[in-house]
């Protein structure tokens, strides 16, 4: 065990560039993720970040949780100012206003900031080409402002605008699938991962943000108080996620998919539905249909990659 502790240390950065003392909920999964994330960029780096949980709860004034220059962007915009960044700092290094000190940009946002709100910037910075790291983190509809959906919410989920009732089994659309939209741009990378697999996490992180070119990265945040599930179940949730084939972990690296963790079996999809209130009005039926649709996009996955 203690081998094992001085091997881990040597792995994992002991500083904590998002520091503790901020005001995000217990058992937050995704104040875990950015603080995975951040420990895996180097530390010359610029950080965007959209409105939403983590900027509310890491910046109130007078103070921040931010251990390196960061700065708050609207909802919608994000991927244009960390864009706007990286131009900025190859057109000082051109005309010698400032050394090219090989300064990493990085745009964070939650699914409503990416995959709603803030995917027409998204997509313009990725087909341009910039060369920043953009990380979503993913807690299935917009929490910060009361739990409306979002299109990155599950099937099925009850949300305040999709609430489950005697006429509506709540989110009536399919969970958008980001990754592929992000893909779908050729971009060198694109990655999903979870704050319960750390050094999956981590080193994804590392490698986007190493990318030359646009990198995109998909983490699955638990969220105790949109998904009413106990607060010590988040790292518990977030792997049967990926267990049951919900939320599979892969990379895409220059167009070709890769598995980060093949499971020989996926456990069944209830284990993780029934440790959360969002789905606990789900019949039978409901979740035979989810089910169906979760091992058939697992093994549209298995087949890329291969």
């Amino acid at each position: 065990m203690q081998n094992y502790s001085v091997y881990v240390s040597r792995l994992v950065p002991k500083k904590e560039p998002f520091a503790p003392g901020h005001r995000a909920c217990i058992g937050c999964g995704e104040a875990l993720a950015v603080r995975l994330a951040c420990k895996a960029l180097p530390q010359n780096v610029i950080i965007a970040n959209a409105t939403g949980c983590m900027e509310v709860v890491s910046s109130q004034f007078p103070m921040t949780a931010w251990r390196m220059p960061w700065i708050h962007t609207l909802f919608e915009n994000t991927a244009a100012v960390a864009s706007g960044v990286e131009s900025a700092l190859k057109a000082m290094a051109r005309k010698g206003k400032r050394p090219d000190t090989g300064t990493k940009v990085v745009a964070m946002a939650g699914d409503g900031g990416t995959s709603d709100i803030g995917i027409q910037a998204l997509s313009g910075a990725l087909e341009r080409g910039h060369d920043f790291l953009y990380i979503c983190f993913d807690n299935e509809a917009y929490m910060n402002t009361g739990i409306q959906r979002s299109s990155a919410t599950p099937y099925g989920a009850s949300t305040t605008t999709s609430p489950a009732g005697k006429m509506s089994i709540g989110q009536k659309t399919w969970k958008k699938n980001m990754p592929a939209i992000a893909a779908a741009h050729d971009i060198p990378y694109v990655a999903t991962a979870s704050h319960s697999y750390p050094f999956d996490l981590m080193a994804k992180v590392a490698k986007g943000v190493a990318m030359p070119g646009p990198a995109y990265i998909h983490i699955n945040s638990v969220c105790p108080t949109g998904w009413r599930s106990a607060p010590d179940l988040s790292v518990r949730l977030g792997r049967l996620a990926v267990q049951t084939g919900v939320f599979p972990l892969y990379e895409i690296e220059n167009g070709r998919y890769k598995l980060s963790m093949e499971l020989p079996e996926l456990k069944p999809v209830q284990d993780y539905l029934k440790l959360q209130g969002r789905f606990r009005h789900l019949s039978e039926d409901t979740i035979r249909e989810i089910q169906q649709r979760v091992v058939e996009e697992y093994e549209k996955i298995k087949e890329k990659a291969q």
